[in-house]
Formats: C-alpha cells, structure tokens, sequence
C-alpha cells in the first residue's frame, strides 16, 4: 500500500510540474504573438498611418503595398487586405476586415488563453486530489491497528499540504498574467479599431 502512494504521489507531483510548464509556455507564447502584431504605442502607429495616408492620397497602391506586405503586425496585414479589396463595397469590407482580424490575430491567442485558463482551473485540482491522497495515507497509517508510524504520518500530511500549495502557485501567477495578457489585447483592439477608421477614411478620401 504504501508503495502504491508513493508512486501515486509522484505523479501527482509529475502532473503538477507538467501543468506549470504548459501554463507558462502558453502564457510566454501569447505575450509574444500580441506583441508580434500590435504597434508599441500609439505614435509608432500614427507614423504608420501618415505614411498609409499620403500613399493612398496619391491612390499610390504600389506603395501601400511596399509598406504593408513585409509587416506581420496586424494593422498593416489588414490595411493590405482592405486595399486589394476596396472595389466590394465599404459595409462589406468592413465586415470582412473585422472577421480575419478575429481570425488571423484574436482567434490564435483566444486559443493559447483558454489553455492557461484550463491550467489554472486544472492546478488547483489536482493539488486538492493530492491533498486528499495524503489524508487518505495518514488516516490509513491510524486505522492500521499496528503502532502509528508517526514519521509515515507527517509525511503523508506534509505532501498533502504542499500539492496544496503547489496547485496555488502555479494557478495565482498564471491569473495574474492572462489579467495582464488581456490588458494587452484590448490596447491591440482599441489601436487596430483606431488605425482602421484613419484607413477608411483614407480610403474614401482617395477614392473621392
């Protein structure tokens, strides 16, 4: 029986560590996949636009193309999209536009956040399954009719508390950065949703 625990409590122990690995993995490809296609700040895309802008008041596409094809940030791929597709209509376009931003860009890194959201849910969990296991193991020393091996005992007891604590640590840090994360995304919206207006609006401008 006791073997039996010990190997039980290793792999508590292994899925804990596994959780934490592939909660942080996720979390460090999500902060650079939002960092890869969103500006800096606000006037390192207002710089953007300027040069977008003045392309498109000459109706120069070759440039807006030039400008926008090597740039994996969002803004500048969808700009590209819109300007290969300005002829199907300004309500359609927008549309379009909207759904491969949610496609190509909110899509992958809702994807990555749900898997960190499961390893804070999971962590927890299988801490408390940990916590009971060692309970069942000190209760199971007690009712053994022989003399309580005291030393057996605390040790189930103490690894009941630590995969308690260890389900804590990895899930507190990990709510705090997808908190962090989704900060991130909603500056990247409310860029990409300005950067996009100025387009449009660029867009009608030359088409006038």
């Amino acid at each position: 029986m006791e073997t039996l625990f010990g190997i039980l409590n290793n792999c508590v122990y292994g899925i804990l560590a596994l959780l934490a690995l592939w909660g942080a993995y996720c979390v460090i490809l999500v902060w650079r996949r939002v960092g890869q296609v969103r500006f800096a700040d606000e006037e390192d895309q207002d710089e953007f636009l300027s040069e977008l802008e003045q392309a498109l008041e000459m109706n120069n596409y070759g440039a807006v193309s030039e400008l926008c094809e090597d740039d994996r940030r969002a803004l500048p791929q969808l700009a590209l999209y819109a300007v290969n597709n300005r002829n199907i209509g300004y309500a359609k376009l927008r549309r379009r536009v909207a759904e491969r931003f949610q496609q190509d860009v909110l899509s992958d890194v809702e994807h990555r956040l749900s898997w960190v959201g499961t390893v804070i849910k999971s962590a927890p969990m299988i801490g408390l399954l940990g916590t009971v296991m060692g309970m069942m193991g000190a209760f199971a020393n007690l009712s053994s009719g022989d003399k309580v091996d005291t030393v057996q005992m605390a040790s189930d007891i103490q690894f009941a508390l630590i995969t308690t604590a260890l389900g804590l640590a990895i899930a507190v840090p990990l709510v705090l950065s997808t908190a962090s994360i989704n900060i991130r995304i909603r500056k990247m919206e409310d860029l990409v949703g300005v950067g996009m207006s100025r387009l449009f609006e660029a867009l009608k401008f030359a088409e006038a």
